[in-house]
Order: structure tokens, then sequence, then C-alpha cells
């Protein structure tokens, strides 16, 4: 791992990471730049702008980033290390360092980001939780953006099936957003690694946010996308990786709910459709042998209840309600049958894993596991 003097190249701009790997074959480290002049400097390959903030670099805030660095315990790894992830470097603009809690040797395992909505629906975050789950299984470690939403919901599937998991910051590794993820943040450290390109102290700025999904797509084989609006900045995620060469997937939904348009869009721009995680491991070329795990919710039991035949007002109930949130006042309506029974059935349906709710007392289908070969 490098010296914790390397964080200066954290606060030069338009500095990346072939121009840091390039200085150190240079003069054999990159730490022998500082004190050069401008000239000197631009004469090594910099552009101007980078030479420029590192001749004058300020030594004080050198200083105060190192001291942030061993109270904080931080690791740094310089884009000319081997511990640097190489399908990292080889995107244009990777940074020249990067800033890790946990395990830095998590960087290094083949990676499937899953990004979305910071609002899902309860079945896009069950979604997202199955499929990380599944792919953890197979050897996948997941990354994402400790986001509220799709991104906690991978994190989650992921720790629940103990794999690894990273989560790329936006911020500096002292001053981790959302508060509300901070402790599946240090769940992520004991099984995964924080990575930031970002040196401490730096706070939540809206555009950091979207100039870190470029490494999100950057760490992974490919990026998934499973629920986001039109305008979500999941897009951005997706974006990156077709311009990296990444493959890029998104799950379909309901022409009812916003939360889909932005997959719908991106499927129209040839996102390769997702209904199972087979049709991204096979995309990927990842190995397959374990594609039969079952999911957390699908245990033996649970799926043995839901083969049993159901009696015909709990069928009817089912075929009125869709995979979207519904009220109970609109299935009343829908099936004819009285507020007691949808009531009484909804409750028999849940026990059995058909049904699920969302907090605002909603109730939508689960989807069945397939059959057992």
């Amino acid at each position: 791992m490098a010296s914790p003097d390397h964080c200066v190249f954290a606060r030069i701009p338009r500095l990346d990471a072939n121009t840091l790997h390039s200085l150190a074959s240079q003069l054999g480290s990159p730490l022998a730049v500082i004190g050069m002049q401008a000239e000197a400097l631009e004469a090594l390959g910099l552009n101007a702008t980078a030479a420029r903030a590192l001749a004058s670099l300020d030594l004080r805030q050198r200083d105060q980033d190192v001291l942030s660095l061993q109270r904080t315990r931080l690791v740094i790894i310089a884009a000319h290390e081997a511990e640097y992830p190489e399908r990292l470097r080889a995107i244009p603009g990777a940074p020249a360092v990067l800033f890790v809690r946990g395990d830095p040797r998590a960087l290094a395992a083949p990676q499937l980001a899953m990004v979305g909505s910071r609002n899902p629906t309860a079945n896009g975050a069950r979604t997202a939780r199955d499929l990380a789950f599944h792919f953890e299984g197979v050897g996948l470690a997941i990354t994402s953006g400790l986001a509220i939403g799709i991104d906690a919901a991978s994190h989650g599937g992921a720790l629940a099936a103990e794999g690894v998991t990273l989560a790329v910051c936006a911020t500096g590794l002292d001053q981790l957003y959302p508060e509300a993820n901070l402790a599946l943040a240090e769940r992520i450290v004991e099984r995964g690694a924080l990575p930031s390109e970002l040196p401490p102290g730096t706070p939540p700025i809206p555009r950091h946010f979207v100039q870190r999904n470029r490494l999100i797509s950057g760490l992974s084989l490919g990026v998934l996308v499973v629920e986001a609006a039109a305008r979500s900045g999941s897009l951005s995620t997706a974006r990156h990786a077709a311009e990296q060469g990444r493959e890029v997937f998104a799950v379909p939904g309901s022409i009812h709910n916003p939360q889909s348009r932005g997959c719908h869009q991106l499927l129209r721009q040839g996102a390769v459709l997702v209904e199972n995680a087979e049709d991204v491991l096979r995309e990927i070329h990842f190995p397959s042998e374990n594609h039969g795990l079952v999911m957390p919710h699908q245990t033996t039991a649970g799926a043995a209840e839901r083969t049993r035949s159901l009696d015909i007002p709990a069928e009817i109930l089912l075929d009125a309600l869709g995979f979207e949130p519904t009220r109970l006042d609109a299935l009343v309506a829908s099936t004819g049958l009285s507020s007691s029974s949808v009531a009484s059935l909804l409750l028999s349906l849940e026990s059995a894993g058909r049904v699920a709710s969302d907090s605002a007392g909603r109730y939508f289908r689960v989807p069945e596991p397939p059959p057992s070969e």
C-alpha cells in the first residue's frame, strides 16, 4: 500500500491514474515530483493544470490529510501499485489514488454493480436483495453506492449471503452519507470495503455523486439497474458503463410504475433485459456452477407452501392483485368479495409467501420461484 504522503495526489485536478503510473515509471516514485517547478512537471507529461497545482502544493493541507489518514486508519492505494484494481485503471480519467476502509483486496474481486431508485417499490427492493444474494452465491461481489433504496437492498442481499460487497462513497470516508446507512456501512467494512477517490474531510456535494458513478461502473463487469425513474442518477452509472465498454442490464417493470421508466429507457437503448440472475451471468460469461442457489425468501418450506393449491376466493384475489402495490379497498371493488374476506385472504396469502405488503399498507404479489428440477 502507498504511504500516507500519496494523499497529495487526491487534491491535484486533472491528475489521473495513467499519469501517476507514468510518473512512477519515470522517477521510481511519484512523490519525487513534490517540489518540482511547473515547467519540469510539464516536461514529464503532466498537463498545465496539474503541473501548476503540484508546483504550488499546500504542504499544510498535506500534513492535515496525513494526520486524518492515520487517525481514521484508512488505507491509500496509488495507481502505480499492484493493489490498484486493473479494471478501474483501464477507464479514462481513473483517480490517481483511492482511499479505502475495510479490506483493500475486495477491490480485486469480480464485481457486478447494482444501482437504482432511492424510493423503490417494495417489489423492487426485494428483487434487488434476491438478485444480490444469488450473485454472491456464484462468486460475484456486489458494488453499489450506499444510498437508501436499491443500493442498500443490494448491499443487504450480499451481506445476507455472507459475501463481499463494496460501497463506493462520494464523500471522504470520515464523512459517510447518508447517516441512515451508517450501520450498513460498518457491516460492509466487515465483509468488503468502502472505497473513495476523495480525501478525508470531503462533505457530500451533489457533483461528487455523479463523479462517483463512473467508479461504480469502472470497478465492475457490468451495471444492473433494478428500478429507476426517467431522470434517475442511476442512469448516469449506466451511461458511464456503456462508455467504458461494460455491459448494461435493466430489470423491466410495470408501465404504470414511474420507477420503471428509466429501466425501459435503457432497454430501448440496447440494455440487456433481466428476468433472472442467469440473464446477467450469461452475458458476462461468468461461471455458472452454482446457479441453482435458493433465494433467501425461497426456503424449502416456503416453496412447498407456494405449491399448494388455493381455494377459489384466494385465486380470485391473486388474479386481481398485480405486482404493483394495491390498496385493500381497490381489491374489494375489483373482486366483489367483502372487505373482511379480502383482509382474511390477504393475511393467509402473506403467511404463505404469495403476497407482501409495503409501509403504506398496500399489497402486491410475490413472484413464485421456478419449479425445482
